[in-house]
Formats: structure tokens, C-alpha cells, sequence
């Protein structure tokens, strides 16, 4: 496979007004991103983190539950491999997940080092929990349901202390490329003043996308408000694939607000369940038992599955998890965030069960890497939740997410050194194609925005089938066409700007996971189709991966078979 020419297809933005130059640039400040930076930095590279908020605003410091490794006495890799890959329903990449859980445990114990305070039992061990699919307590957390905003603090601190160069309250726009196909940095806009304002460029040989996650695609999501698939859209633009999307995850237990409430939803974290609360209709009557071995502590699919068909047979829009078993103590000491959240919405876990419903948490796909975290395109990696590292198959694990963005950000980070040891990497930064000054890929409104997180829910969310696909997919592409139509006949599109690029990033990755989703004709893991009840492992054990063509159309194949191809070599 040669090295990818890129699409030709950028966002319509101002000419960057200044720049700077890096041997590496991260896209990114949550677990996986600073831990990349951390790890190049130490390692002699200069690098700068571009962040889209606040050091610490991205998706890690929303994880209540923790960080899952085999750190347990009697727990082991093997173990943790098992429970991943039968959660993975077949589509995991074996040797990926064996990577993580043998390096994970001394990759959690770095984390110690560098700063993070995990709970600990009264002899001074771990204090480790269980979580759903899980046959171990293997999940070590954090000021009980705080491990994420635990983990962001000791990062950020490390991040500081090490006086990383860091642009905070900017969004990346498009990779630069040289001549050759390969990285040459980033364009970014940095919202409101400071050392850098406007569109401005990162040079760089070496791009490490670490943006998070696309769960603002959706009406109701656990992510925060700057989750809108910026990374994959980015990617695609330039060139890279994209795998596994139609496997959203919806996480079964989010605190019910309304059937209108939209945007980031209070999470009620699986550690709940496991330890103890029961998931009931109004009727009290715990329904997920005899539906799994596991019960309530059954994969996130199952669950999600199990609660949604609960509310269609009862005919209402939420169920309940019932903790007031627990009694006051423990909610106070154990869950001190979600009893809070909960009663800022009047509700009190106490004393009355907490209502639910599924929404929007996690995408198990992504852009698409090899083991060292390399995409398809030369120079640019990708890790977390952005990217596609075969680990999670069809269905994350729980706590395997904070795991996963530690152990491939040190992979990344391990390969850069070793390019930049052999000299492969650029010995200056090469020079980019420069970018076209009129728009080449028109801009949505911003009110765009909410019709594509309306129509994602309507047909692609947690039940989907060939009808709701096709509609949702027709509905996107009157959204596109819109757009393109408006750009041909009279040279007019949106005008730049945060909002505006938000919605084009959005409505380029719904496009990929609906064409991804409709493909896939069975269940499997959380891509849940209604006319294809069962899952078939003769037709559909393989990925489904789309890359974008320079008429912005889709090239969607599927791979003969559960083993990803060899991404690009990275001859830098």
C-alpha cells in the first residue's frame, strides 16, 4: 500500500496567520493524549499539545468507574483477555487486546508514579471493584466514581510541571501534508485571545490524533459538548481510514432528564451495578435476571438491549436502578459525584430508584491503526477513543477505555522515539501543500447541528433497522446536498467558524457510521438491527472500513475476513 495522497478535501477556513513548529504535535489532553505528550517530551522530542477546551475539559475527567488491569491477587492477563474478547463478540483483534493487558498493569502502575491517587483498602492495596462482563474486580478507581477527574488531575499537573507548550481552547482543522502524502503538521483556529489567536498552523513530522470521542452525533450522550468526531472527520479528509463505527456504544444507565433533554446526559456509573444495584421496572420486578448469567453485570450491549426492550413492552421511556439498599453511607463514601448529580435533579438515590434510559457513551470504532497506534497515512497516529486499535471489536469492555488510551499513547510515543532515533523522522519539518484559498468542501449552519443529532437518534440509535438506516441515510444526504449544491451553483457555504465547523465534522462522521450500519445486515455487539435479529459469523465476522473520495462520495469495503490489513508503512 502506497502512502495516501489525502482527498484534496479541507475546511473552508482563513489562511493560518502564524505557526510554530514541533517535532510532534498532540491533538488532544485526555489520558491518552497527555500520556503521549508526557512520554515524548521525556524522551528529548519537542512537543506541543493543542486542546480543544481546557487541559482538562476533555472526556477522561467524565469516567466515574475506572481503570481496568489484572492487578488483582489471583487475577491475570488471560483472564482480562478472555472477559475483552467475549465482550469484543468476535471482532476483537487478539493480539491488540493481548498487548493491553500485558502491558497494561505496569502502565497503570506508571500512572501511580506520575501522580494519580487510586482508593485503597485499609492494608494499603488497591481497592479494586468489578464491573459489568468482568469475572474479576479488576477496576481500580478513584474518590469512589471520580477515577477520570482523578487521572485528568495528575496529568495535567505532570503536563504542567514538565512546561509542556501547550494551546488550549483550540479546534484542529486539517492535517498538512507534504509533497510525498506525508504529515506536516496540523491547521487550528485558538478561540479568544492568548499567545495564539485565529487560524494558525502546528509543523510538525509527527501527529498524534488523541481527540476524543462522537457522541455529540446524537441527541442524548454522556460526552461533553466538544466531542463531535473532529479526529475521524480530520483523518478522513486527509486521507486515512476509518473502521468498526456503526459499533456505538450506548451506555444502559444514564440518568433520565426527559424525553426532550439533549446534549451531555448525568452518567450512572456501571461500578453501581457492581456492587449490588438492581436494574427494575415500576413494578420493581428485575428484569434482567435469566437474561444473562451475569444479570445486571452482563455486557453493556445485553443490557442496553435488555432495558430497551423493557420500556417498549411497558410502553414508557425509562426504567429504574435501584441502590436504596445501599443506604445513605455508601452512596455518600462510594458514589459521591452521581448522588450529587442526581440530586441536582431532584432526585434522591436514597431513598427512591434512579431513572434511566440508554444513551450515546462510546465509539468502539475509529480511525484506524496498526499496534503502534499508525494510521494509514504517514506520520499521523491516532489513540483512544478516536482511534481503532482492534481492541475493543464490537463492543468495549467496560474500563477498558482509560486502559487502552494509556497503553497504545505509550506505543505511539515508544515508536516516534525509535523513527526519530533512526532519523526516519523529517530532520526538519517538511514543507506542506499549501492549501486552496477558495472553499473546496462546503460548511454546514450551525443549526445544522441539532437536524443531524435528530436524525442519528431516530435511525441509528440503540434499534436500527433497514428502513430507519435508509431514512436516516436520505436525510443526511438532503443535508449534504444542501450544502454542495449551494457551494456549485453560486459559490456560497457557511461562514467559518466554530459552529460551522462542528456541524460539517458531525455530518461527516454520521454519514460514515449510517452507510457502516446499513452494511452490516446482523446484531452483533452493540450495532443492534432489528430485521437482522442474530448474529452471523459466516458472513459478517469482519470490519466494515470506509475512507472518503475526493468528490467527497464514501468508499466503504468490508475485509475478508476478522484480521485488520497492515496499515501504511511509516517510512518517514
Amino acid at each position: 500500500m502506497s502512502a495516501s495522497a489525502g482527498t484534496g478535501i479541507r475546511l473552508h477556513a482563513p489562511a493560518p496567520g502564524w505557526s510554530i513548529e514541533a517535532d510532534v504535535v498532540v491533538v488532544g489532553s485526555g489520558v491518552a493524549g497527555l500520556t503521549a505528550a508526557l512520554r515524548c517530551e521525556a524522551a528529548g522530542l519537542t512537543t506541543v499539545v493543542v486542546t480543544k477546551a481546557r487541559l482538562d475539559d476533555g472526556s477522561t475527567r467524565w469516567a466515574q468507574g475506572g481503570i481496568a488491569a489484572a492487578l488483582g491477587e489471583g487475577d491475570t492477563p488471560e483472564q482480562h483477555l478472555d472477559d475483552t474478547l467475549v465482550a469484543g463478540a468476535g471482532l476483537c483483534d487478539e493480539e491488540a487486546v493481548r498487548t493491553l493487558v500485558t502491558e497494561g498493569p505496569d502502565a497503570v502502575r506508571r500512572l501511580i508514579e506520575t501522580g494519580a491517587r487510586f482508593d485503597e483498602t485499609p492494608d494499603g492495596a488497591l481497592d479494586l471493584t468489578r464491573e459489568g462482563g468482568h469475572h474479576r474486580r479488576r477496576i481500580a478507581h478513584a474518590g469512589g466514581d471520580a477515577s477520570g477527574a482523578e487521572i485528568s488531575r495528575a496529568l495535567v499537573e505532570a503536563v504542567r510541571a514538565r512546561a509542556l507548550h501547550t494551546i488550549e481552547n483550540a479546534l484542529v482543522l486539517d492535517l498538512l501534508t507534504d509533497a510525498d502524502g506525508r504529515t506536516a503538521g496540523v491547521t487550528l483556529h485558538v478561540m479568544g485571545e492568548g499567545q495564539h489567536d485565529g487560524v494558525g498552523a502546528v509543523l510538525a513530522p509527527a501527529v498524534v490524533l488523541a481527540t476524543g470521542g462522537m457522541g455529540q452525533v446524537f441527541s442524548a450522550t454522556t460526552n461533553p459538548h466538544v466531542s463531535t468526531g473532529d479526529g475521524v472527520a480530520l483523518a478522513l479528509r486527509a486521507g486515512a481510514e476509518v473502521s468498526d463505527l456503526e459499533f456505538v456504544q450506548f451506555h444502559p444507565t444514564v440518568l433520565f432528564l426527559g424525553a426532550d433533554a439533549e446534549g451531555q446526559q448525568p452518567l450512572v456509573s456501571e461500578a453501581v451495578r457492581g456492587e449490588g444495584a438492581h436494574l427494575v421496572d415500576a413494578d420493581g420486578v428485575r428484569f434482567m435476571v435469566g437474561q444473562h448469567e451475569l444479570a445486571e453485570l452482563a455486557p453493556r450491549d445485553i443490557v442496553a438491549k435488555g432495558i430497551t426492550r423493557r420500556m417498549q413492552e411497558r410502553g414508557t421511556e425509562h426504567m429504574y436502578l435501584d441502590g436504596r439498599h445501599f443506604g445513605a453511607e455508601m452512596w455518600e463514601h462510594r458514589f459521591p459525584t452521581i448522588l450529587a448529580a442526581c440530586r441536582a435533579h431532584g432526585i434522591d438515590p436514597v431513598t427512591e430508584p434512579i431513572p434511566i434510559a440508554p444513551a450515546a457513551h462510546y465509539a468502539s470504532g475509529g480511525v484506524r491503526t496498526d499496534l503502534h497506534g499508525r494510521t494509514t497515512v504517514p506520520g499521523l497516529y491516532a489513540c483512544g477513543e478516536v482511534a481503532c486499535t482492534g481492541v475493543h471489536g464490537a463492543n468495549r469492555l467496560a474500563s477498558n477505555s482509560l486502559l487502552e488510551g494509556l497503553v497504545y499513547a505509550e506505543r505511539i510515543a515508544d515508536d516516534i522515539k525509535r523513527q526519530h532515533d533512526g532519523q526516519r523522522l523529517h530532520a526538519r519539518v517538511p514543507a506542506p501543500v499549501p492549501q486552496p484559498p477558495t472553499p473546496t468542501h462546503p460548511l454546514l449552519p450551525s443549526e445544522a447541528r441539532f437536524a443531524i443529532q435528530r436524525v442519528m437518534t431516530e435511525g441509528a440509535g440503540v434499534l436500527r433497522s433497514a428502513d430507519s438506516l435508509a431514512e436516516a441515510a436520505a436525510r443526511l444526504g438532503r443535508i449534504h446536498a444542501e450544502a454542495v449544491n449551494s457551494l456549485a451553483e453560486d459559490g456560497k457555504t457557511a461562514e467559518p467558524g466554530v459552529d460551522t465547523w462542528e456541524a460539517t465534522n458531525l455530518l461527516c462522521v454520521a454519514r460514515v457510521l449510517v452507510a457502516a450500519a446499513r452494511r452490516r445486515e446482523e446484531t452483533r455487539g452493540c450495532h443492534w438491527r432489528e430485521d437482522f435479529a442474530d448474529r452471523d459469523d459466516t458472513h459478517w465476522r469482519r470490519h466494515i472500513v470506509v475512507g472518503l473520495n475526493s468528490d467527497r462520495t464514501l468508499a466503504t469495503h468490508t475485509t475478508p475476513t476478522a484480521n485488520f490489513p497492515a496499515t501504511t508503512p511509516q517510512e518517514q
